[in-house]
C-alpha cells in the first residue's frame, strides 16, 4: 500500500512547532522539577496568584474573604481557589497554550512582581501524576461571565465548553485531578495534606484541608513566627529558637532576626550549636512570597557562613523556571551582601554584650570566624583576641598567649610544631602552630591589634640559639662518637650536634622542615638526572641544600652512655636508632630508607643485647 504524500509547503512558508506533550512532560519530571510532588505547589502557586489579582481588584474585601480549600480522598485531588478566575477567552489563549502565562496578560503586567510564578508551565506538572486535568473557572472582571469548563489530557488534546452559573455561583477556579494507580505516593490524603504544609505553612491567605472525613484543617493557621506580636524580648527570642528547632532538628545556640525592606525580606537565622567542617555550605529555606521555594537555597548566604541556618521569606527574589532555586542577578548579590552585615552585626554585637555567648560560639566555629578575619579588618580587630589557637602554653586565645610571651613565633605547618613544641615550651619559647588554616596569616596580624607584641617566623636556627652548648671537655670526648653518627646519617642530608636541653627526657630532637626536604630532593634528583633535560632544568633550579639537623641531649642518660660507646659498629646503630626515634617524634611521613633504617636499628641492638647477655 502506497501512502500518500504530505502536501508541500510554498518554499520559505511558516510552518508552527508541533509539541509531543508526553515527552515535554518527561523533560519536565527529569529535568526541571526535582520531584513529582511539585504538582502540589505549582496548584497553590496558581491560586494565590489567582487570589492576589482578585484582591487587586477588591482591595477593600476583608483579609479573610478570599482563600483556598484543598480535598483529597483517595479518588481525586481538588484545589479551589476564590481567585480572578478565567475567562472563556482566557482559557483558550492561556489554558491551551504551552508557555503562555495569564500572569502576562496586559491588564495585569504592571503587577508582575506581585505574582510568584511568571513561566506559564506550572500546570503542566499536573501531568506527573494524572492524565486528565479539570478545570472549572468563573471570571471576576466580568461578572455576566459564564462558568467555563476545560478538560486538558496528556495526550495532547483538549476540550472547552461553557457552563450554567449554578456550576461556579462564585468567581474563582477549581482544579481537579484523577491520580493514576501509580502516584499514590503523592496523592493519597495524608501525603497531600502533608505536602500543603510544607509548601504552604507561611503563606498570606488562608488554606485549608479536606479529607472527605469531615470539615477543612488549616494548613497556615499562624502567620510566620516573626511576623507575630509578643509580650516580651524574651519571649520572641524563645519562640524563634523554637521554630527554628521545628525547622532545622537542632536548639540554636542562639537567632538572629533578619529583616531587610527594600527587598521585602524578613526570617531568621539559625546559629549551628555544634561545629560543621571547614566549607561545608548547609542549604537555607527559602520562600517566595510565603511559597516554600528551596530547602536547600546555598547561594542566598557568602560561603564563609556555615555556621548559620536560614528561614527567609521574600517578595523580590526570581525563582528560576523549576521554582526550586533562586535565580542569580544583582538584586541576589545585593541579599547576600546585606545578610552578610547581618551576621558580622551579630558577632560585633555579641562581642560587647555576651561573652559567655561568644565563647561558646567561637568554640564551635572558630574556624568560620577566622575565615571571616582574613577578610574582614573589622572582624579581626574585634575578634583575633580572643580566637583560640593552638600553642606551646596549650591552647590559649592570643590575648592570653601575648600577657606571657611578648615575642610570639609562629611555625609554617603542624608538622614543625610538632617537632619543636615541647623543647620550645622547655626553653621558654612562646611558639603558635601557624599549620592549619588561615592561622599564620591572622597570627602574623596580631601586632595590628596588639602593637606591644612582635610576631617571627620559626625557623631551626631560632630555636637552635636557645639550646644551651655543652663545655669543651665533654664535646672532645664524644667527638668520635659524633663523627661516626654523622657517618651513618650522612644518607639523611642529616648533621649530629651535642647541646643541653629540656625536658632531660628528650633524647634528641630533629630540626627539619618541608622546604629543606623538598630541596634535598630536588638535588638528589638532579645529580641522578646529570646530562638530560629535567637534570638541566632541576640544576638551574638547584639551591645550597639545607641539612637536617639531630641535636643530642647531654641531660639525657641514655646519650650520655650512647656517646661513650668504642665499638664503631654499635656506635652506628645507636644513632640510628637515635635519629628514628626523633623522626618518629616528629610525627612527619617517613621516607622509605628512614623506615628500614628504625627497623633495622631496633634488630640490631635487640640482636646486641641478646648476645651480650649470652
Amino acid at each position: 500500500m502506497t501512502l500518500p504524500h504530505p502536501p508541500v509547503s510554498p518554499a520559505g512558508a511558516d510552518r508552527t512547532f508541533q509539541v509531543d506533550l508526553r515527552g515535554l512532560v518527561d523533560l519536565l519530571s527529569h529535568h526541571l522539577y526535582s520531584s513529582p510532588r511539585v504538582y502540589l505547589r505549582e496548584l497553590l502557586q496558581n491560586a494565590v496568584d489567582a487570589l492576589t489579582a482578585r484582591r487587586s481588584l477588591e482591595p477593600g474585601a476583608p483579609a479573610d474573604a478570599f482563600g483556598i480549600r484543598l480535598y483529597a480522598d483517595g479518588a481525586v485531588v481538588r484545589v479551589e481557589d476564590d481567585g480572578v478566575g478565567l475567562t472563556e477567552a482566557d482559557v483558550h489563549t492561556f489554558l491551551a497554550t504551552i508557555g503562555r502565562s495569564s500572569k502576562r496578560a496586559e491588564q495585569i503586567a504592571e503587577q508582575r512582581a506581585d505574582f510568584i510564578g511568571q513561566f506559564g508551565i506550572g500546570l503542566l506538572s499536573c501531568f506527573l501524576v494524572a492524565d486528565e486535568i479539570h478545570v472549572v473557572s468563573r471570571s471576576a472582571r466580568t461578572p455576566d461571565a459564564p462558568a467555563v469548563e476545560w478538560r486538558g489530557r496528556g495526550d495532547g488534546s483538549y476540550s472547552v465548553r461553557t457552563l450554567p452559573a449554578t456550576a461556579r455561583p462564585r468567581p474563582g477556579t477549581t482544579v481537579t485531578l484523577t491520580p493514576r494507580a501509580d502516584t499514590d505516593e503523592w496523592t493519597r490524603p495524608s501525603q497531600v495534606q502533608t505536602l500543603a504544609r510544607h509548601f504552604g505553612s507561611l503563606l498570606r491567605h488562608p488554606v485549608t484541608f479536606d479529607d472527605g472525613r469531615g470539615g477543612g484543617v488549616p494548613v497556615n493557621p499562624e502567620p510566620a513566627p516573626w511576623a507575630r506580636t509578643y509580650p516580651t524580648p524574651g519571649a520572641r527570642s524563645r519562640a524563634l529558637a523554637a521554630y527554628g528547632e521545628e525547622v532545622f532538628g537542632f536548639a540554636p545556640l542562639d537567632t538572629i532576626d533578619l529583616d531587610l525592606p527594600a527587598v521585602g525580606l524578613k526570617g531568621i537565622a539559625c546559629i549551628l550549636p555544634e561545629a560543621v567542617p571547614a566549607g561545608r555550605r548547609h542549604g537555607h529555606r527559602v520562600h517566595v512570597k510565603g511559597m516554600l521555594l528551596s530547602e536547600q537555597a546555598e547561594e542566598i548566604l557568602p560561603e564563609w557562613a556555615f555556621f548559620v541556618r536560614c528561614v527567609l521569606d521574600a517578595e523580590s527574589l526570581r525563582p528560576t523556571a523549576s521554582r526550586e532555586s533562586l535565580y542569580e542577578d544583582d538584586t541576589l548579590a545585593a541579599v547576600r551582601d546585606a545578610l552578610a552585615d547581618r551576621l558580622r552585626a551579630w558577632i560585633a554585637r555579641t562581642a560587647a554584650s555576651d561573652p559567655d555567648l561568644l565563647g561558646r560560639f567561637l568554640q564551635a566555629h572558630h574556624l568560620a570566624v577566622k575565615s571571616l578575619a582574613v577578610h574582614d579588618d573589622e572582624i579581626l580587630r574585634m575578634l583575633l583576641p580572643w580566637l583560640p589557637f593552638e600553642t606551646t602554653d596549650g591552647h590559649a586565645t592570643l590575648d592570653e598567649f601575648a600577657r606571657t610571651h611578648r615575642t610570639v613565633l609562629v611555625t609554617s605547618s603542624v608538622e614543625e610544631f610538632r617537632q619543636v613544641a615541647a623543647i620550645a615550651a622547655a626553653a621558654g619559647l612562646g611558639v603558635v602552630n601557624g599549620g592549619y588554616t588561615y592561622d599564620r596569616e591572622l597570627v602574623h596580624r596580631l601586632p595590628e591589634i596588639r602593637p606591644e607584641v612582635s610576631v617571627a617566623d620559626l625557623d631551626p636556627a631560632t630555636l637552635t640559639a636557645h639550646l644551651d652548648p655543652v663545655d669543651r671537655e665533654t664535646e672532645l670526648a664524644a667527638s668520635a662518637y659524633l663523627a661516626l653518627a654523622r657517618d651513618a646519617l650522612a644518607v639523611f642530608d642529616c648533621d649530629v650536634a651535642l647541646r643541653t636541653f629540656q625536658p632531660a627526657s628528650a633524647p634528641a630532637l630533629l630540626l627539619d622542615s618541608r622546604e629543606a626536604r623538598h630541596e634535598r630532593t630536588r638535588s638528589q634528583l638532579a645529580r641522578e638526572q646529570q646530562g638530560g633535560v629535567w637534570g638541566d632544568i632541576l640544576g638551574h633550579l638547584r639551591q645550597e641544600a639545607p641539612r637536617a639537623q639531630l641535636i643530642l641531649n647531654q641531660l639525657n642518660p641514655l646519650v650520655r652512655t650512647a656517646v661513650t660507646i668504642d665499638e664503631p659498629e654499635l656506635a652506628r646503630t645507636s644513632a640510628e636508632a637515635l635519629y628514628g626515634q626523633a623522626a618518629l617524634l616528629s610525627r612527619r611521613p617517613l621516607r622509605p630508607a628512614e623506615s628500614s633504617l628504625i627497623n633495622r636499628s631496633f634488630l640490631d641492638l635487640l640482636a646486641h643485647a641478646l648476645r651480650k647477655d649470652s
